[in-house]
């Protein structure tokens, strides 16, 4: 009997500690991709051109740099993401709008649905 109960403490521990584990990356990789793109680079089979952060940090550049949320990155090429910052926790952009920013999915993901 004893013995149980030793391991279904060690057991306790690890699950605990696992769930810790899981919950700081969790909230460690919440926040979207943030790209420096080329707002005048747009190609319909590539997305926007990648270019230097200095780009969207500097006023006097010659490029029309703009950051990008979320995406997907090929090469030096994204597509898929916004342009409008996603508000923390939430998925969607500022505003309120549901259909700005970026959108991760997940259960309750459809507007409207009621599951099943």
């Amino acid at each position: 009997m004893d013995t149980v109960r030793r391991r279904l403490r060690s057991g306790t521990v690890l699950l605990g500690g696992v769930g810790l584990l899981a919950t700081a990356l969790t909230a460690c990789s919440s926040a979207p991709d943030k790209r420096c793109v080329d707002r005048d680079s747009y190609r319909l089979a590539k997305g926007y051109k990648v270019v230097s952060d200095k780009n969207c940090k500097a006023t006097k550049v010659s490029v029309n740099g703009a950051w990008y949320y979320g995406g997907k990155k090929k090469g030096s090429w994204v597509d898929g993401g916004s342009f409008t910052k996603p508000s923390k926790g939430s998925g969607s952009g500022s505003g309120g709008s549901s259909h700005s920013g970026v959108h991760r999915g997940g259960f309750g993901g459809g507007h409207g649905s009621s599951g099943g």
